[in-house]
């Protein structure tokens, strides 16, 4: 089966930005990875940072399982989603483990910089997966064949400035809401938390908003999910748009590069 691996930055951030898309290529035969860079361990006021870190990796292992995802531990604390060699090496790991060919991650420009360093990351052992003379940790076997880098919207589709960012397609995630909102309901411990930090009310149905914006920018559905793919140099072969061709039937177009 062709393989997606989605990286993401701390446990949720792939349920709100990624899972319908996750889903999507799942029912179409895809062996489907995820990854939490970060461990979600300052994710909470009520309690500490090793009880919030056990609590969110099983709920986080339980959003695996809704989205029948292959499910990699978390590599650092939040707040500690740093550009190392050593991270690089370990991220590299789980890419050569999943032999993925569509890697999923964050915003290159988002909110916060856990999520621009976990998408630095992703990209820079993506582009290490056939080098075998970057070792990975744990030492893993390279692969040859292209991986192409797809970017989610930031959150709130703005970049922290305020631009509008535009996807260059859209996924139509109408079908598979419920499910992705299952997998999202499995993070119970962050209901409070997003309520005190960032004004959510419900998480749940700030990422059904979320994904309404998306759908509305798209001009065709009621919920998308938004992407733009990076550039192939060192991934892929210019032609390569693998997501493009899985879903062509669930995409609507957006912008492109010039």
């Amino acid at each position: 089966m062709p393989s997606v691996l989605a990286v993401a930055a701390h446990p949720d951030d792939i349920e709100f930005l990624y899972a319908g898309t996750m889903l999507l290529l799942s029912q179409r035969g895809w062996d489907v990875h995820y990854m939490n860079v970060a461990d979600g361990s300052r994710g909470s006021t009520t309690m500490g940072p090793q009880e919030c870190a056990a609590t969110r990796l099983e709920e986080a292992k339980q959003a695996a399982k809704v989205l029948g995802a292959t499910f990699y531990p978390p590599i650092c604390a939040d707040m500690e989603v740093a550009y190392t060699t050593e991270n690089i090496q370990k991220v590299a790991a789980v890419v050569r483990q999943s032999k993925a060919s569509i890697v999923l991650t964050h915003s290159p420009i988002d909110y916060m910089e856990d999520h621009e360093n976990a998408c630095r990351l992703a990209v820079s052992a993506a582009f290490a997966h056939g080098m075998p003379n970057l070792e990975s940790i744990p030492p893993t076997p390279v692969y040859m064949d292209p991986v192409t880098v797809y970017h989610a919207q930031p959150v709130g589709c703005r970049q922290p400035t305020g631009e509008l960012v535009t996807p260059h397609f859209y996924v139509d995630t109408g079908a598979v809401m419920e499910q992705k909102a299952e997998s999202l309901a499995c993070h119970a411990s962050q209901k409070q938390w997003l309520d005190e930090s960032q004004g959510m009310d419900s998480y749940i149905e700030a990422m059904r908003d979320l994904s309404r914006m998306v759908g509305q920018m798209s001009g065709q559905y009621e919920h998308a999910e938004g992407w733009r793919r990076r550039e192939h140099w060192g991934f892929c072969g210019p032609d390569d748009d693998p997501l493009r061709a899985a879903l062509v039937d669930q995409i609507a177009e957006g912008t492109k590069n010039l």
